[in-house]
């Protein structure tokens, strides 16, 4: 009736003659291997070069891990076989149009790397997935456009940042997180550190207080009074980056779990540590807990294979959370934020974050905003944002090659421009 003329092709060769393709062969539902036909056409429309719609999702991608079939069924995993699958088993699109509402397979794994754009198309369908929500500035702007004139450094919260060793850098990745913190809206931020590296820090951090710990050329010797002088006044402590796995370091954070009554952020190290405890710890700590692994840190707190957290990462969560009482942020390529009953997702982050250091900054922003957001998984999910959104500006600036941690952290002050503003 259109005037467009509908051709049925029993047989695809070759799809170069068109300048669009709107890809339905497959919807979320999909799991499994593509395969004979299905394949083909999926590798004819990704080497077609035309303007390339796919309908609800890419198709031969999961709608619930944002993995495509092959790669989710292999025992394997790298990043040379997630590039493979992304070429020929899954639909690359120019633009993905969601029906009712966005999965979570828009945002997680390999979605980024095979959609260019994504828009939501309300077709008034409710969703039938377990509700989880997409992180706006919206969501916590109020938290950063209401600062008072009437108020001290005291009002917006003292955090401390325990980590570093001879081995690790650690003098510059503490700066960097110091600074993070700072940048972040932290009231004082207090770092502890080795005391063979105060030395190395002090002409790192200006506004800062170094707080110099008990040490054995240049790890961590657990002691008491040291760590209750330190947390004594704090809201918050980011603990693990760079600190080592000795047995001492262990005793550090087992005093954190059992002692400190603010939020305790475990990053790095610190979750390798956890990982060797009974998870009874977790349930009974004093403090409320943010874990902060990537893919094989949440391998070995789980035990759970990567294949299996892959193929559901979301749930995977959600379960851990709900058993420990933690709040659980899972990096990636979006990170998942969840307490196992409200989850979050961001998609906000770039390819120029894989890099050393990037984990290092998240800390240093999850010690501030949790300092001053008294909802943790909103101030988590608020933290993840701005780190998310810095690197992106970070990697404007610079390139995904070049870029730097430290180039996020420098960008943090813009995105909060941002957010007041929102």
């Amino acid at each position: 009736k259109g005037g467009i003329e509908v051709k049925l092709i029993d047989e695809l060769k070759d799809l170069s003659c068109y300048r669009t393709v709107v890809d339905c062969i497959f919807g979320t539902g999909f799991k499994g291997e593509v395969k004979g036909k299905a394949k083909n056409a999926i590798e004819l429309i990704n080497a077609s070069g035309a303007y390339v719609v796919a309908v609800d999702i890419n198709s031969g991608l999961n709608g619930d891990s944002g993995m495509c079939g092959n790669a989710g069924q292999t025992q394997t995993w790298d990043s040379k076989l997630t590039a493979s699958c992304a070429k020929n088993f899954c639909v690359r699109s120019d633009i993905t149009i969601s029906i009712g509402s966005f999965k979570p397979g828009h945002f997680l794994n390999m979605a980024k790397d095979v959609m260019k754009q994504k828009v939501n198309c309300d077709i008034g369908i409710r969703p039938v997935e377990k509700p989880y929500r997409l992180v706006e500035a919206r969501d916590f702007a109020e938290y950063f456009s209401n600062r008072k004139n009437f108020s001290n450094k005291g009002t917006y919260g003292y955090t401390a940042i325990i980590g570093g060793s001879k081995k690790y850098s650690g003098a510059l990745r503490l700066a960097c997180m110091a600074n993070a913190a700072m940048r972040s809206g932290a009231g004082v931020v207090k770092v502890g550190l080795p005391n063979s590296l105060y030395h190395d820090l002090i002409p790192l951090i200006l506004e800062s207080t170094v707080f110099p710990l008990s040490d054995d050329d240049g790890e961590l010797v657990f002691n008491e009074e040291e760590f209750k002088a330190l947390i004594s006044n704090v809201k918050t402590v980011a603990f693990g980056m760079g600190i080592g796995l000795s047995d001492e370091v262990s005793k550090c954070l087992k005093f954190l779990l059992e002692n400190f009554a603010g939020t305790l952020i475990v990053d790095a190290d610190g979750i390798t540590l956890l990982s060797k405890m009974d998870r009874e710890i977790l349930r009974h700590s004093k403090c409320k807990t943010v874990l902060t692994p990537h893919l094989r840190e949440f391998e070995r707190l789980t035990g759970c294979p990567k294949e299996e957290i892959l193929a559901c990462p979301v749930k995977m969560a959600e379960t851990y959370a709900l058993d420990t009482g933690a709040v659980v942020l899972l990096k990636g390529p979006s990170t998942i934020i969840t307490d196992g009953v409200r989850t979050y997702i961001t998609d906000a982050g770039c390819s120029g974050m894989a890099t050393a250091g990037s984990g290092d900054v998240l800390s240093g922003i999850l010690s501030a905003v949790c300092s001053y957001i008294p909802d943790l998984p909103l101030a988590v999910a608020a933290g993840a944002y701005i780190n998310g959104k810095a690197g992106e500006k970070a990697q404007e600036k610079t390139n995904p090659v070049s870029m730097t941690a430290g180039d996020t952290s420098m960008c943090i002050a813009e995105v909060i421009s941002d957010i007041i503003k929102t």
